[in-house]
Parts: structure tokens; sequence; C-alpha cells
């Protein structure tokens, strides 16, 4: 499973962009930080790109292998939907169900507008 790029909402750098960020000040290629770290580019390049979800161990040996370590901090975020779920608070057990129906509706929807899409797409090519 492809996890999350660099998150623009939150302003968050994965584990992957820290790497390639890092990798690229220092010089590195990713063959030659895959030489560093005990591993291969291809998997090097799966993390950067988002493809592999990386452990906390894996992250620190790779990022020892550039001379850095890991800093694990936490600060508040700046979320969009507080207001919404206040909102969202403030409605009645009834509406709240109504919009959830509703909004699971949507998602069928959008689900099943993707799939026609999809397959279209794969016939006319």
């Amino acid at each position: 499973m492809r996890s999350s790029r660099f998150d623009t909402v939150y302003g968050i750098t994965t584990p992957g962009e820290l790497i390639r960020e890092l990798r690229t000040s220092h010089g590195l290629s990713q063959r030659e930080l895959a030489y560093r770290a005990g591993t291969s580019q291809s998997a090097i390049a799966r993390i950067e790109g988002g493809d592999e979800d990386i452990t906390w161990r894996r992250l620190t040996a790779i990022l020892a292998a550039m001379g850095d370590g890991p800093v694990l901090d936490s600060k508040r975020l700046a979320s969009r939907e507080v207001p919404d779920l206040e909102l969202d608070r403030a409605t009645s057990p009834e509406t709240r169900l109504a919009n959830g129906i509703r909004f699971n509706r949507f998602g069928s929807e959008m689900a099943l507008a993707g799939a026609k899409a999809r397959a279209k797409h794969a016939r006319a090519a």
C-alpha cells in the first residue's frame, strides 16, 4: 500500500521526503545511500517515493548512514476540521445520522463513478 506523501494540509514531511531531502543535501545518489545503509537502491527509491512504509529502526539506520539522526517531536496541528466538528457536535443525533448516510451514499457514488471511468479507460487502451 502506498503511504501518503507530503501532507499539504498540515505541512508534515513524510519519512521518505526526509530521506530524499537529506540524501540530496549530502550529495548522495540513491545507490550510494543504499550501499552505506546496507540495502538496495530500489528499496531507497520505494521509501522515498512513498511506495514502502518504513519502521523507526530502519529510518534510524538510513539516517545514521548519512551521519544524521531522527528527532521525534510533536506539535499541535492547525486543523481545518475543528470548526466542522464543533458544529457537528451541536446538531442532533438524528441530523448527524442523516448527514452520515448522505456522505456514505456520496462515497458509494464516487466509487462507482471511478470504477466506470477506469473500465472505460481500460477498454480504450
